[in-house]
Order: structure tokens, then sequence, then C-alpha cells
């Protein structure tokens, strides 16, 4: 499909920001059915079937069964300023069986080749939202998690075939936990580990991600050199009244005018204050060698977020052992949004600190991932291969202390 494409380009680019939706069984293959009623278990509620999570039926996705689902890229006008005037749910009026790329690593593949991909990080559907509704008991978590990556890694594996790559989800809400999931994650070829951009909720109270609580934690990942990716997901923001609490992946169902949760302000505020706060609390001066790459969460707030950093290092002299946005460069790797400013976005961090991620089969992501190219077109084609190809390539691999 894309062949002059790639020709043109001289290689095939490796996405940054893939998803699968989860098997049936994602959560509860590995679960010990005794643990359903406290951690996660499937009810049926008229037509639908429905997750209960922690005792409660989530209802953060329509139809977490993904079958039918909305086509890949279904939204892709919507959050390219709408042009056509469509309401949201006129865009997602024809769902469609659920493809077997969505759910075989086999049949992706096949996909990558038909889309002119080298490789992909994979990432989590649902997965990415389930931390929020269980962190009221954090040992349910890591039951989850536990279940969960041993799914994932049967499915779909760490590094299937040097080309597929799935981050297993580790949450820092019990210390001992992440660390023995991170050796067993680094133990089966992980190159990446994932978690959602959130203060850490622990048995003890509520801690910011780079507290020195979690340094065991935070050094292993040094020692590995093993990306920790940051993937936007349900991080429990609230909008405070200003418009209803839907939860994260709620239905546009019924959305006639904007409100704040149609303008990402969750997604946004949550990585700003997560990387805010773990450049606050030093932990690139702690451990150098860590390497994060903040996927799905946006761009814009880049400029302000400089500014502030550069604020509290003048205000607090001696606080910052260097220029914290220049430790901010030299450590953390930004996915914008399609739909941002690529430029924007490499004037902040440079040209080797992007990287494209297209977010595919998701309904705001693309139709294809090459459709991103026309996002690039502004750049020379150095700097477009860095982007598509070599900064994600270079986190791909483990880089040891």
């Amino acid at each position: 499909m894309f062949d002059d494409v790639i020709k043109d380009l001289g290689y095939r680019p490796f996405d940054a920001d893939n998803h699968y939706y989860e098997a049936e069984d994602a959560f509860t293959r590995h679960l010990d059915p005794k643990l359903g009623p406290r951690v996660i278990e499937w009810c049926q509620i008229g037509k639908r079937r429905y997750h209960v999570i922690g005792g409660k039926v989530s209802r953060a996705v329509v139809n977490p069964t993904f079958d039918p689902v909305s086509p890949a890229g279904a939204m892709a006008d919507y959050f390219r300023g709408n042009p056509t005037g469509k309401l949201p749910m006129e865009y997602l009026a024809n769902p469609e069986p659920i493809r077997p790329c969505y759910r075989d690593r086999d049949a992706r593949l096949a996909t990558m080749d038909e889309h002119g991909l080298q490789k992909v990080w994979m990432f989590p559907t649902l997965g990415m939202i389930y931390e929020e509704p269980l962190k009221h008991d954090p040992e349910a978590v890591t039951f989850l998690f536990t279940a969960f990556n041993r799914w994932l890694e049967e499915d779909w594996g760490f590094a299937y075939q040097d080309r597929i790559f799935a981050g297993p989800y580790i949450s820092l809400c019990d210390l001992d936990w992440a660390v023995a999931e991170l050796e067993w994650a680094l133990d089966h070829d992980a190159r990446t580990i994932v978690m959602r951009p959130a203060p850490v909720h622990t048995a003890n109270g509520v801690l910011p991600p780079a507290d020195p609580a979690f340094d065991p934690f935070w050094a292993r990942v040094n020692e590995a050199g093993v990306t920790v990716v940051v993937h936007a997901g349900d991080t429990g923001y609230s909008l405070q009244g200003y418009a209803p609490e839907k939860g994260f992946s709620a239905s546009f169902s019924g959305m006639a005018r904007p409100n704040l949760g149609a303008l990402h302000i969750g997604i946004e505020r949550a990585i700003y204050d997560f990387l805010g706060s773990i450049m606050v609390d030093k932990v690139f001066e702690r451990f150098p060698n860590v390497r994060l790459a903040s996927v799905e969460n946006g761009s814009t707030y880049l400029g302000d977020l400089f500014r502030k950093m550069r604020g509290a290092s003048s205000k607090m002299p001696g606080w910052f052992g260097t220029d914290p946005v220049e430790l901010f460069r030299r450590n953390v790797w930004i996915n914008p949004f399609w739909e941002d400013d690529v430029r924007e976005t490499v004037d902040h961090m440079g040209a080797d600190r992007v990287i494209f991620g297209s977010d595919w089969p998701h309904i705001e992501g693309m139709e294809h991932p090459l459709d991103y190219l026309a996002e690039l077109k502004v750049f020379s084609d150095e700097d477009k291969k860095r982007i598509l190809l070599d900064n994600v390539s270079e986190l791909n691999e483990r880089r040891p202390a």
C-alpha cells in the first residue's frame, strides 16, 4: 500500500505508539478465580458485557469486548478540526467486527507490512485505564497487572520477531512488587515498561513517582537501561465540576457542544504534573541513565513547563545541580499528538528527542500510520528520519549503565 512512500523515504519507520485490543480473558486468564470479586470479573447488563473492577461496574469503555469496534482513525477528521462539522457520534456510526490484527500478532505483522512499518511499540487499551479504579487497594493492583503481564507476554511477547515490542505495565503502588515485576520483564526481553502519568497510591499514602522511597526501582531501571514509557491513561484527574466526570474513555454520546473534557485538559495536566514532579524530585540527577518517553500525552505544555522549571531554578538557587531544562532534554523523549505542531515540539526538544507515534488502531489516531508523514513535510530528510526511525530505535535498545 505504501511501497512508493517507503521507496522515497529509503527506510521503513518505527511506530512508537501502536495498540492492541485486549483479549476477553486478558485480565483473568492468569488470575486466581477466587480473586475475581476483589480484582476483576465480567458481568452482563442488558445486551452488553462489562468489567467489574474492585466490585464496581466499569463503564469507562462502551464495549470492552471490542466486537464490534469503530475502525482505526474513525475520528481523525474530528481531531483535525472537524472540517465537515459533524457531531462526534456521527464519526462512530459504523462500527465493524473486530479485525484479527487487533488481537493476533502474526496478523499484525502482515498489517505492518501493508502499512510500511518496520517495527512498533505496543501498548494497552483497557490496561491504561484499570489501575485508577483499584488504586484504593494496591495489592489488588499487583494481582491485576501480574495476571495482565503474563497474558501479554503469552499472546504478544515483548520482542516478537524483533518487530513487535509490547511493554508490560508496572505500577509503583507496591515497591517490592514493582522491582520484582521489573526483573521478570527484563528476564523476558522487555525493551520498554509502561506506566500511567499519575501520583502513586500506596498502602502508606500517596507519593510522587520520583519520591526517594522508590529509588530501588529507579536504580534498577538506571542499571538495566530499559526505557520507561509514560503513556496516557486514566490518571484520576478531576474536571472539578466544570464538566461531567464520565471517565477517560467515555463515549462521546450526546455531546453536542464542547466541554472541558473535550480539550484534552486532563491528559495534558496529568503529564505536565508528572514530568514537573520528576524534575523537582531530581530523579535524573540521582539516576542519569534513566530514559523516559512520554507517549500520547501531547506536547503543547512544554513551553510553559520549561518556563516554570527555569523559574523554580532561579528562585531556589542550588536546588538543581544543573539547568533543569537541559537535563529534561537529555533524559526525556516526546511523542506529540499527531494534531500538535511537530515543528514547535522540535523547537523545544530538538529533533533527536521527538518520536513518531500514530496511536493505531484507536479512533483518535490515524487511519494509516504513515498518514503522519504530512505532519513532517517541513523537516529535512535527516530530521525526518530521526523522528520516524532513529530516535525510537535507540530507545528500543537497552543501554546498561
